[in-house]
């Protein structure tokens, strides 16, 4: 019943959308259940983080994702105290007319079970990052169906929260030539905010994308979409390296990451799926997809 009702929500917030690009009930269906109790908070490592990969893996093949040597796993090691910790890596890609790459990202750990804590102690990690996790599958829905110019890597990182592990781990050994990723487009939490704000972050090191943006912004709707947290003198404010688009920046691959500012359930027990606001995220993705789709067109 909640997910009718919140697709009922989302049909009355596509306004000007006649036909939507998106799939609304699934992508609603996506971001509850990545973030249900079952998947135990998606720590890296551990048997939440296994079934939701379980899940993932799913939707990628009933999506059609195309994977490289016959597998969608590519599991790493890194260290977490005195343990050694394998993450686990998924991606695939859809086939475009050329072969240069954009990579589309969203990291699908979180933080895991709290210690102690009562009666809740699952970091269900609705907003950060089931929400960006969804938001991949339903672009890789759309180029499913929308063949791109650029092939079209989807990749779900493991380990972020424990130190862009998954990112560092796939830009060591990515499935193609590094000189053939043109863009990274990056989601991390874009499934609420009160001021209705999507940030993008990126132009200021890369304003060659800003005509992308641009055409964002110019199809106006609820959520504003605004640049910035890119800046050096920004300090901890500039997001440039807060999530897995960073690893890409270090390679000099243009990035554009989308993300809204923290609220006060980031890193909390509190992010659950009841926080998270249906028309905000349906709009966000769509935000996304409208820059994926301009850049997918510009980009040489």
């Amino acid at each position: 019943m909640k997910i009718v009702i919140h697709s009922l929500l989302l049909l009355l917030a596509a306004g000007a959308y006649a036909q939507s690009p998106i799939d609304s009930t699934q992508l609603i269906k996506d971001i509850q259940t990545l973030s249900s109790d079952k998947y135990e908070g998606r720590m890296a490592g551990t048997r939440g983080s296994r079934q939701a990969q379980f899940y993932l893996m799913g939707r990628f093949k009933e999506t059609g994702l195309t994977a490289y040597h016959n597998t969608y796993e590519y599991p790493f090691y890194f260290k977490q105290g005195e343990k050694q910790i394998m993450g686990t890596n998924l991606f695939g890609y859809i086939k475009g007319r050329s072969d240069a790459a954009i990579v589309i990202t969203a990291h699908y750990d979180h933080l895991g079970i709290k210690k102690g804590a009562t009666p809740d102690s699952i970091y269900n990690g609705a907003d950060d990052n089931a929400s960006g996790t969804g938001g991949l599958l339903a672009l890789m829905a759309y180029f499913k169906k929308n063949q791109p110019e650029h092939t079209m890597i989807f990749v779900a990182f493991d380990g972020e929260e424990e130190g862009l592990q998954g990112a560092k781990a796939f830009v060591k050994q990515p499935p193609v030539p590094v000189e053939r990723i043109v863009l990274n487009i990056n989601m991390d939490m874009i499934g609420r905010n009160d001021k209705n704000e999507l940030y993008v972050c990126g132009l200021a090191p890369y304003p060659e994308l800003k005509k992308y943006v641009d055409d964002a912004v110019s199809t106006g709707g609820v959520v504003k979409v605004l640049s910035g947290h890119d800046k050096k003198e920004e300090g901890s404010n500039n997001w440039i390296n807060q999530s897995d688009h960073y690893e890409f920046h270090k390679l000099k691959i243009p990035i554009l990451y989308f993300g809204v500012e923290d609220h006060p359930d980031y890193h909390q027990l509190s992010d659950e799926f009841s926080g998270i606001q249906p028309s905000f995220y349906y709009q966000s993705v769509l935000k996304v997809l409208t820059v994926l789709r301009s850049a997918d067109k510009g980009l040489k």
